[in-house]
């Protein structure tokens, strides 16, 4: 593969300010990009000896010699290519352009922008207009109403993930306005806040009937969003097709392209119209809405092709540093495996997905997908879903764990453990045995799937 306006090759990490010209150059390109190190510019892989040490240099040198930060901005992980070792930088398009190196400041020689296969000199003239056009309305630079913040939550969640916020974290985490008081980022992370999340059920196909109605909010946006998965993970049951030789088992709606979807919700959701992304379950459908429409001079093709262009970078840090999200860009091509475009509705506020039910057999077993019996003679697996699985390991590796012990591990809170421990003792997985100073009992480990 050559080299195009979104590829660009590097055949080593130089020790120049060449790979921050590059990443400024995507930066300020609309449809962002990638660089490889370690493929030579006529496409041939030669590898890199130091990876870890090379990848470490690149995160350094992008934080500290690009301005406004980038942070969030870019990914930057290793691959094999022909049996070699690759460095990959995928550099989303920034909202606040023009970005430039630090050295040199907001000047030609500074600012680079992707003209082809090359990253060329910013005119003057572009420079000032993209200046001009800056969004200065970003949650990092709007200040919370409120300074008494804690971050318990938070905290716990980095310590799940074997990483600690030391007394800078608020400022690492660009969670400060340039005046060192708390900013919307920091609001929103905080333990206590004013963001609602609602959760609401309806019976049959319209709004009329409500059934439902939680409220998963006034907490850490991570908690919510974790709260929202579990809550979303529940709801999705099992739908059984009993053939003549076998017995299919299918979730209501796939997984993946649900969890994507609330993630990119909750990531991408425009928090300065102090408007939270509101998701509603149907008896045909999920449908998921988030504010603010596509970024200024991002085009529905873009969107669908995975382009990146975070709304909230410094969330979308912050939910990669607690493995929530992977790449950039990923999200909506994992949706698009399983969904069609036509499941995007894009309004000039407001951004909504619906899912509708996949199509199966009858639903069968308790929610959460319990199977069981026997089908033609032959014993069936039981089905449980991932954070099943993560809650019957902790509880098999330390049979008298707690269930405040197995939500902090998990960083979610005890109510959504009980279910959990309850969907795993209706499926006869786990049994107790004694109360406060009792164990849990492993009643099945072979026939679990």
């Amino acid at each position: 593969m050559s080299e195009t306006n979104r590829i660009e090759y590097k055949q080593e990490l130089s020790k120049e300010i060449d790979i921050e010209k590059e990443v400024v150059a995507f930066l300020n390109y609309k449809e962002g990009g990638i660089i490889y190190i370690g493929i030579d510019k006529f496409g041939v892989s030669i590898g890199v000896a130091d990876t870890d040490g090379d990848m470490l240099k690149i995160k350094d040198r992008l934080k500290n010699n690009i301005l406004p930060s980038c942070l969030g901005l870019f990914d930057v992980s290793s691959e094999k290519r022909d049996a070699k070792d690759i460095i990959k930088i995928v550099v989303a398009s920034g909202v606040e352009k023009p970005y430039y190196l630090k050295k040199y400041g907001m000047s030609e020689k500074g600012c680079f922008i992707r003209t082809g296969t090359a990253a060329e000199p910013m005119p003057q003239r572009m420079i000032d207009d993209l200046f001009s056009k800056r969004t200065r309305n970003s949650i990092g630079k709007i200040r919370s109403n409120r300074q008494d913040l804690t971050f318990e939550q938070l905290k716990i969640y980095y310590n799940g993930k074997g990483k600690t916020l030391n007394q800078h974290f608020a400022s690492n985490l660009e969670m400060l306005t340039p005046d060192e008081t708390y900013n919307y980022v920091a609001y929103l992370m905080a333990d206590e806040n004013g963001n609602s999340i609602k959760f609401a059920k309806y019976s049959g196909t319209t709004r009329v009937d409500l059934t439902e109605n939680k409220e998963f909010g006034y907490c850490s946006l991570i908690k919510a969003t974790i709260n929202i998965l579990d809550k979303l993970e529940v709801e999705n049951v099992i739908h059984t097709t009993i053939t003549s030789k076998e017995r299919i088992n299918k979730q209501t709606w796939d997984a993946t392209a649900l969890r994507e979807a609330v993630l990119n919700a909750f990531v991408h959701n425009d928090y300065t119209t102090e408007i939270p992304p509101k998701f509603e379950v149907f008896d045909d459908r999920i449908e998921i809405t988030s504010s603010g429409s596509l970024p200024a001079g991002f085009s529905e093709e873009e969107f669908f092709e995975g382009i990146s262009a975070p709304r909230n970078k410094e969330l979308m840090r912050i939910y990669r540093d607690l493995e929530l999200v992977e790449q950039l860009g990923s999200g909506i091509p994992r949706i698009l495996k399983t969904y069609n475009r036509s499941c995007f509705k894009f309004f000039p506020n407001f951004i909504r997905m619906t899912f509708p039910k996949l199509a199966g057999g009858q639903v069968g077993g308790q929610a959460g997908g319990q199977v069981g019996g026997q089908v033609g003679g032959q014993a069936h697996k039981i089905m449980l879903t991932e954070r099943q699985k993560e809650v019957f390991e902790l509880i098999k590796n330390s049979p008298d764990i707690s269930r405040s012990q197995l939500a902090i591990k998990l960083g979610i809170n005890e109510s959504a453990i009980q279910k959990h421990i309850d969907a795993l003792k209706q499926k006869g997985v786990i049994e107790r045995e004694g109360e406060t100073t009792g164990f849990w009992k492993i009643l099945k480990i072979n026939s679990l799937s």
